[in-house]
């Protein structure tokens, strides 16, 4: 990676790689013995990845990464609190990654049980309550199918990140930052762009 890498440059570079990962050829890039040494003094990611920690969403192999590339948090649901909110920034203006992906999928659980919650008025209990009812404003947007909430929420998820921080909201109105909300299709591994802040990708109209 380039320190003088922008939003677009490393937005391409992430969705190569998940092209790779769908096709089933893989390269496994930044992998190997050499790489290891050549990062241990630092760190420069390209982009600070902010997902789901459904165990089948790891990042680095559905985007067929490796060490150093992706900075990675990760909450059910992907909610975000404000220890999310200051590991983002550290990725953004400390490690000066131009790019902020937040990574949602299809039949998550988190999603799964708000809904179930608005229907029959019953939430879990302990600190699960607190994820579900973060989920919960998603839901009640007025989106109709599974697919719609979904892409609700990463969109919401986007939304809040920049309505909180003034670092990313900075960062992307100064242009040095891209923000993409992605789905993620558990079936074929394809990651699909539902909203975007600061990057020139175009998020289709249907799937």
């Amino acid at each position: 990676m380039t320190k003088n890498q922008t939003p677009r440059d490393a937005f391409d570079l992430l969705m190569a790689g998940n092209q790779r990962f769908v096709a089933g050829t893989p390269e496994y890039p930044n992998q190997d013995a050499a790489r290891r040494t050549e990062i241990a003094p630092s760190q420069q990611p390209f982009a600070v990845l902010f997902g789901c920690s459904d165990s089948r969403l790891a990042a680095e192999i559905i985007f067929d990464r490796g060490l150093g590339d992706l900075f990675v948090v990760r909450t059910a649901g992907h909610v975000a609190g404000t220890e999310v909110l200051g590991s983002i920034e550290f990725g953004v203006s400390v490690l000066k990654a131009p790019l902020v992906v937040v990574l949602g999928h299809d039949s998550c659980g988190a999603v799964a049980a708000a809904c179930s919650a608005l229907e029959d008025g019953q939430t879990p209990g302990g600190f699960v309550r607190d994820v579900v009812e973060r989920v919960t404003p998603s839901v009640l947007a007025g989106r109709e199918t599974a697919e719609e909430i979904l892409a609700e929420h990463i969109e919401h998820t986007v939304d809040l990140l920049l309505e909180r921080s003034r670092v990313l909201a900075e960062a992307v109105a100064a242009g040095r930052l891209g923000m993409v909300g992605l789905s993620y299709r558990l079936a074929d591994g394809s990651a699909q762009v539902v909203a975007t802040r600061g990057l020139d990708a175009a998020v289709p109209t249907a799937s």
